[in-house]
């Protein structure tokens, strides 16, 4: 096998060894996938303009988020059923991110549960909450509390599910339905199959053992069949009830960001949800300057993001840190560990490039400067900046930055 040398030859590794019904559940966005196209195409029309003669010998990609340093601006992202990738796929990806020095988000709709993931894995542990239903996610919200996770992060976005048109065609769901098809897909995919086999196909083990309800409540989450209900009140409720950070995720416009900080919410984060529910909204990386310029707390972002070049964009458009979602499950569909492992390597190596040839020695220090006409999609002319905010934004040398620091 020819080693891997970006995110898309993971994917390509990936697309050959699941069957096509797990890849299309990995790979697939809403209705005709527009959305998909756009989150990818946004990134071209952002281009850096790099600053010269700076000492860029040594790069610096960590970042301070929440009050903890990171080694990277990079998290790996809530994703469902990543056992159906590979077995104990939420362990291997939390491995995976503790090693590479950065926090890991478990899904509410993860097949291995809150506490096996804290145990097995460690690290920087985040979890991700939907609300199915209100006292199960009290509960789900507590055990993550008493597993040691100090980050909850709730999804907004999934108020019903998205048409999923390659799903549906499919018939995924699970547990896996034996078809006569999905078996044929399967037995052409051996290695996928026998480590399934192997391992015991995957469940949703936050809900088992759960009580009566367990099975529909593992329904409900399957058909994003959520608490329709959820509102401001009760996101002030949750902000009272939790001791920790408090992440709001799925936000598109910035007075809904504006009005989660006035509730007591620590960050947020732009998203479309990858383009798996509603197609035609905006790319996050299109929004993300207007909520970076109206709150004061640390904005996230998610949904496209394949190449080391577009996280250092985000960061220089006013991101915090980027979610990393199907970027690092093609690795682990490919290759497991070691594949999820190898694309935070690549994407770090990037990012690390990325920042010498735009004359950036520490990712911390990435502004809108580096990013010609400031970021403005869509401008048809220069922006034009006074010279004492060019010089404001212009990046530090080291000894300005040691004479900068109390």
């Amino acid at each position: 096998m020819v080693k891997p040398r970006n995110v898309e030859d993971y994917r390509s590794l990936a697309a050959k060894r699941l069957p096509r019904m797990v890849f299309d559940y990995l790979e697939g966005g809403a209705e005709s996938e527009r959305g998909l196209r756009r989150n990818l195409a946004a990134f071209e029309n952002i281009s850096f303009e790099p600053w010269r003669l700076l000492d860029v010998s040594q790069r610096d990609t960590s970042i301070e988020m929440f009050g903890r340093r990171q080694q990277m601006p990079l998290v790996i992202a809530p994703t469902g059923l990543n056992g159906a990738l590979w077995p104990d796929g939420d362990v291997l990806l939390a491995r995976a991110a503790a090693s590479a020095g950065i926090p890991f988000a478990l899904s509410t709709a993860s097949n291995a549960t809150i506490e096996d993931v804290a145990d097995r894995a460690g690290g920087d542990l985040w979890f991700q909450l939907y609300i199915v239903q209100r006292t199960l996610a009290e509960t789900l919200t507590r055990r993550a509390l008493s597993a040691g996770y100090k980050t909850l992060m709730l999804t907004v976005d999934v108020a019903v599910n998205g048409k999923r048109e390659r799903d549906m065609r499919n018939g995924f769901a699970i547990p896996f339905r034996y078809s006569p098809g999905a078996v044929l897909d399967g037995a052409l995919h051996p290695d996928w199959l026998l480590r399934q086999l192997r391992h015991g196909l995957p469940q949703l083990a936050n809900f088992v053992g759960a009580g009566e309800n367990d099975v529909n409540a593992q329904a409900a989450l399957m058909n994003r069949q959520m608490d329709a209900s959820f509102a401001w009140d009760d996101l002030k409720a949750l902000r009272d009830s939790w001791p920790h950070t408090l992440i709001v995720k799925g936000l598109l416009r910035a007075e809904d960001a504006e009005r989660c900080v006035q509730l007591g919410v620590d960050g947020v984060v732009i998203s479309n949800h990858g383009a798996r529910q509603l197609e035609d909204v905006a790319a996050p990386i299109e929004k993300l300057a207007e909520f970076a310029a109206r709150i004061d707390r640390p904005v996230l972002i998610d949904s496209g993001f394949r190449r080391g070049a577009d996280v250092v964009k985000a960061l220089a458009l006013g991101a915090r840190a980027v979610l990393l979602g199907r970027a690092t499950l093609y690795g682990l569909a490919a290759l497991g560990e070691e594949g999820a492992t190898d694309v935070l390597r690549i994407l770090r190596q990037e990012i690390d490039t990325t920042l010498a040839l735009i004359g950036c020695a520490h990712a911390a220090d990435l502004n809108p400067a580096f990013i010609q006409n400031g970021g403005m999609a869509g401008s048809q002319t220069r922006d034009i900046r006074s010279r004492s905010t060019v010089e404001a934004e212009r990046p530090r040398t080291e000894p300005d930055r040691l004479m900068a620091r109390p």
